[in-house]
């Protein structure tokens, strides 16, 4: 794996990483070594694991939001994608984090 940086486009919602602009709809741009792309993945893949626990953790409705570890750990695994993605993106993308308050609104639940 090299450390040279490759531009990717990342739709967050879908954990979709490409190198390719054309092949689906993506929100923010980044220039990223191997390395980190792994790690971005490795935050999208928590936050598809814990949504699945939520999800079966939410056949229990008794349970609160604040004692819920499967929602802290989403809300945490989002908060390092978006540091990720304001770190390595490029300036449109780290203005959109900025100006929508995004790491700011995810503290907010915590």
């Amino acid at each position: 794996m090299g450390n040279s940086k490759k531009t990717y486009y990342i739709s967050v919602g879908d954990g979709l990483i490409t190198e390719l602009s054309t092949v689906s709809p993506w929100n923010f741009k980044i220039e990223a070594t191997d390395e980190e792309i792994i790690q971005l993945r490795h935050y999208f893949d928590q936050v598809y694991s814990s949504d699945w626990k939520g999800f079966y953790r939410a056949q229990l409705p008794f349970i609160e939001y604040h004692y819920d570890s499967e929602n802290d750990e989403v809300d945490n695994a989002n908060k390092r994608i978006y540091e990720m993605l304001y770190d390595l993106g490029d300036e449109q993308t780290r203005e959109h984090i900025r100006t929508q308050r995004l790491m700011a609104k995810i503290d907010e639940q915590e």
